[in-house]
């Protein structure tokens, strides 16, 4: 279907031209770039250790489930298939991580071409997603983040496509791709809605009509709907953890919105999106691409108002990025100390992001940039913790070990006794947080003592634990100031009424 004009004129419309052809695809230098930040990932993937979703997500990954409390299926899922193909480390989970770091690449260079930006743009712009600090970043580490920045762009370039070509088969593309992001993270139903009021607001409307459009929103309810009834039968416990988010995180969320967008992009890539976003705003041969503009700037609200984390808008941040490439490489293009200054950037951001993003630091290093990144220590001392475990569980009598409980304060912890424990003798560990709560809790025969690992102070007990005291606090050896550095480990009599019963009471989303 064609775009007419839909103005107020008497004379008969007139199908608008077909649209340009676009320029050939930088094949060859994009590959390279692809396969460079996919090396890149692969050396490093080693370094440091799991992260603490991780470690949740092998768990989860062996409860497959349509939904767990706090996302869809699709990352644990995963998380289960790459330790079946491959192995059971850290690197051999971050394979997928790598690769889909890789074809974010490619999704932003594709992008661009989108814009009839030519082969030196294209690889202007690969070059800025690989140089990037979230897209580095996210594709580290194994997480529903790492899938929901490439799945948005894969919406944003199937929608650019219905736009610039009138095409509304591409529909059926879109919500595929949304469908698809629906089965990893709920978060895309901002991108749907900022991108539904930009071309409201902008255009073009007339594609916003027809059976098509209906078709690509049954498409999209089809692959979303088991996750969604998953959700619907167990109480909507998305929602909980979302606003457990909002509450914990939320005012320096929207403190550090602004900041935090700039920094895990890279300050260096500002003057590139701006140019974007002004070439999509005044650009005639770019009206139909219009509406990108107040979609981010609605993507913004929206993660604003719900005090989400700043790294929700930088998909549409990046079709910016990609959008601004052209003229960039047209004002550098005549220029060769423009083009060395170009390159020169390129490279310092690169580097700023990759110190920011990897593990490039020794270990006992990282405090130096966790304050912006906080993962990267996330990745540190998790056997440390489960060795200070050990020595509070070795203080419980052999013969009363068959009725004791190894229980975790939140699901990092429970992760990481749940990997590392076997070898120091540790049981199965239980925990009430997220998930691990609807793993059960353990049997009322377990009546004997209690081991607990959580962060936190020392005077602050659970509920229904009785005759605490400290036995030990984790120290993971690098001083790295993560969340579980100094966690108390207790030693507790028992329980003041029987697991079955005091569970509900233990669970917590946040």
């Amino acid at each position: 279907m064609s775009r007419v004009d839909k103005g107020t004129s008497t004379e008969p419309m007139l199908p608008a031209p077909p649209p340009r052809a676009l320029p050939p695809l930088a094949k060859g230098p994009i590959a390279l770039i692809m396969i460079a930040v996919f090396t890149v990932q692969a050396a490093l993937s080693s370094r440091y250790g799991f992260h603490r979703d991780e470690l949740y997500f092998v768990v989860a990954g062996r409860h497959l489930a349509w939904g767990y409390v706090d996302q869809p299926p699709l990352t644990p899922l995963l998380a289960r298939a790459s330790g079946e193909l491959f192995g059971d480390q850290p690197q051999d989970l971050r394979i997928f991580a790598a690769l889909a770091c890789a074809a974010t690449v490619l999704v932003v260079a594709a992008i661009a071409r989108e814009f009839g930006t030519g082969r030196a743009g294209q690889v202007l712009a690969a070059a800025c997603a690989a140089g990037s600090g979230i897209v580095l970043g996210v594709g580290h580490l194994w997480s529903t983040a790492t899938l929901d920045i490439v799945a948005w762009l894969l919406v944003a370039w199937a929608l650019l496509r219905l736009l610039r070509t009138g095409d509304d088969r591409w529909w059926l593309a879109v919500g595929a791709a949304v469908g698809g992001a629906m089965l990893n993270k709920y978060l895309v139903g901002y991108l749907v809605v900022a991108l539904l009021v930009g071309l409201l607001a902008v255009g073009p409307r007339d594609l916003l009509r027809g059976g098509r459009l209906y078709a690509g929103v049954a498409i999209a309810a089809l692959l979303s709907a088991p996750g969604l009834l998953w959700q619907a039968t167990h109480g909507w416990p998305q929602f909980t953890v979302a606003g457990g988010i909002s509450t914990d995180d939320g005012t320096t969320n929207r403190i550090m919105f602004v900041p935090l967008q700039i920094a895990y992009l890279s300050p260096l890539f500002v003057p590139i999106w701006v140019a974007g976003g002004r070439r999509l705003w005044r650009s005639p041969e770019l009206a139909w691409a219009r509406s990108i503009v107040p979609g981010y700037a609605v993507l913004c609200v929206l993660v604003i108002a719900s005090g989400g984390k700043p790294y929700y808008a930088l998909p549409l941040l990046l079709v910016l990025v990609a959008a601004g490439c052209e003229p960039i490489v047209q004002t550098i293009a005549s220029r060769p100390a423009r083009r060395v200054q170009m390159g020169s950037t390129l490279v310092v951001a690169t580097l700023i992001s990759a110190l920011l993003a990897l593990p490039l630091l020794p270990a006992g290093s990282v405090n130096a940039v966790i304050d912006i990144n906080p993962e990267q220590g996330e990745q540190i001392g998790w056997p440390e913790l489960a060795d200070a475990a050990a020595v509070a569980w070795a203080r419980i009598p052999p013969e009363q070990r068959a009725r004791a409980v190894l229980f975790a304060g939140n699901y990092g912890e429970a992760g990481a006794l749940d990997r590392y424990g076997r070898p120091r003798g540790l049981p199965k560990p239980y925990s009430g947080h997220m998930s691990f709560a609807d793993w059960g809790p353990p049997p009322d025969r377990a009546n004997g003592p209690i081991v607990v690992v959580r962060e936190g102070e020392v005077t602050a007990r659970f509920q229904g634990f009785v005759d605490c005291h400290l036995v030990t606090r984790v120290d993971n050896g690098k001083g790295v100031d993560n969340e579980e550095q100094h966690a108390v480990v207790e030693l507790c009599a028992g329980t003041s009424k029987p697991w079955s019963r005091l569970w509900p009471d233990l669970r917590h989303f946040y």
